[in-house]
């Protein structure tokens, strides 16, 4: 009897171990916006480093905002540097933040609300090394109020 009880939990902790959580892979870092209002000048940047270039990638824009946030959607830029390289990739992307009716995307506390964007879903590194990313607001405010972070979020597809 102890030993099938034995058998039980290491196949239980295998199992338990095996399914969801984070992959040793996963990159995520986010940038707090001072006052919680972004200017175009504060331009908050992430490194990260890519070890495997043969593996696909998901690539995310995380955020988060209050309910202050005046838009459903946010322009930004991302601009991204290659390990060895100098110059950057800029590329303007519009973040849908909001559904039709008002409602934000993500998940809420209070009148704090975290979101997690595809960028990429199938994303291959070119270069192995440390690549930096950029991000600047491009609205028509120079200062979003209600933003409080944005980052990067990076996922190794298994």
């Amino acid at each position: 009897m102890n030993l099938r009880w034995t058998n039980f939990l290491t196949l239980a902790l295998v199992g338990a171990l095996s399914c969801g959580g984070p992959h040793l892979n996963d990159f995520e870092k986010s940038i707090p916006i001072k006052g919680g209002a972004w200017s175009y000048a504060f331009q908050p940047s992430v490194q990260f480093n890519v070890t495997d270039t043969t593996a696909a990638y998901k690539v995310y824009v995380v955020c988060r905002h209050t309910d202050r946030y005046a838009y459903k959607n946010l322009w930004v830029f991302i601009s991204t540097r290659q390990p060895g390289d100098t110059a950057f990739r800029k590329e303007r992307f519009e973040l849908t933040l909001q559904d039709n009716l008002g409602r934000w995307y993500g998940t809420g506390m209070d009148d704090i609300w975290a979101q997690q964007i595809p960028l990429y879903t199938n994303l291959h590194f070119s270069k192995t090394g440390t690549y930096t990313v950029v991000f600047q607001q491009d609205m028509r405010d120079d200062d979003l109020k209600g933003f409080l972070d944005v980052g990067l979020r990076v996922e190794k597809i298994p």
